[in-house]
């Protein structure tokens, strides 16, 4: 089932092409995979399918729905969920109090200033928990939590909405090799057990290579390749302006190496 259509965005700020003819689509369950050099595109293309930028042309699709230039709030309720390169946690509350304030919004009980928050949702918060392995650190404060296991618990966070389509901006960045292995792996399965589409931005050719499905190449803002890893890692026009040698090798020994969740 074809969740995410995307054509011919385009973006300019000032004299600097950002995005040009971006096109694509995103099945449910699948795992796109956006990348390129710094400067290629990517956060352009992501602020446009996630609201945060509106295109100066082209348009964005969900499930056969227009979503483009509306508000990023207004996408997050028709099912897209989000996390970003750097974590967005509430570092003073415990673990379960932040997937719960995210399900507390969710559900639309925002207004009910004098609701206790630790009293909402909480064995939802905990079932999301257990989903991401973070069950047992639950009354712990988030400050507390190693940065792997804070990137867990903002991926509860973005769940708590039941998404159709998660966006994630370098999911892995900062983190130990262990631990991209571990939550790509577990975001790769969720994806697929729940049929969530999942675009994503990264950094790591690693995690690339051996957990999407498909592959996007941009370079100033336009797609030069497309396609499965196998085709993407032999295309040579990709090994020349970006992977070379050290990502191509980087790629193929990915592919031999089993992520551990």
């Amino acid at each position: 089932m074809t969740l995410l259509v995307v054509e011919g965005l385009n973006k300019r700020f000032g004299g600097v092409t950002a995005a040009r003819d971006v096109s694509f689509s995103l099945d449910a369950g699948e795992l796109l995979a956006v990348i390129g050099p710094n400067g290629a595109g990517k956060s352009t293309t992501f602020g446009m399918v996630g609201g945060q930028l509106r295109p100066d042309s082209g348009s964005v699709s969900l499930l056969g729905e227009p979503i483009t230039g509306l508000p990023s709030r207004a996408i997050w309720r028709k099912g897209v969920g989000r996390t970003f390169q750097v974590a967005q946690t509430f570092v003073s509350m415990t673990v379960a109090e932040n997937v719960q304030m995210a399900l507390v919004s969710h559900h639309g009980r925002t207004r009910n200033l004098l609701a206790r928050t630790r009293a909402l949702y909480r064995p939802e918060a905990l079932d999301l928990l257990d989903r991401v392995g973070m069950r047992g650190d639950a009354d712990r404060p988030v400050a507390e939590l190693a940065y792997g296991d804070v990137k867990r618990v903002e991926l509860a966070i973005a769940l708590a909405a039941a998404p159709k389509l998660l966006l994630m901006d370098e999911p892995t960045a900062g983190m130990a090799p262990r631990e991209r292995a571990a939550l790509m792996a577990l975001t790769a399965g969720i994806a697929r057990r729940d049929r969530i589409g999942v675009l994503f931005t990264e950094h790591d050719m690693d995690a690339v290579f051996a957990h999407a499905d498909r592959i996007l190449v941009l370079v100033r803002g336009e797609i030069i390749a497309r396609g499965s890893p196998d085709e993407v890692r032999g295309n040579a026009r990709v090994k020349q302006v970006y992977l070379g040698e050290t990502g191509s090798r980087a790629a193929l020994r990915s592919r031999r190496e089993t992520a551990v969740p």
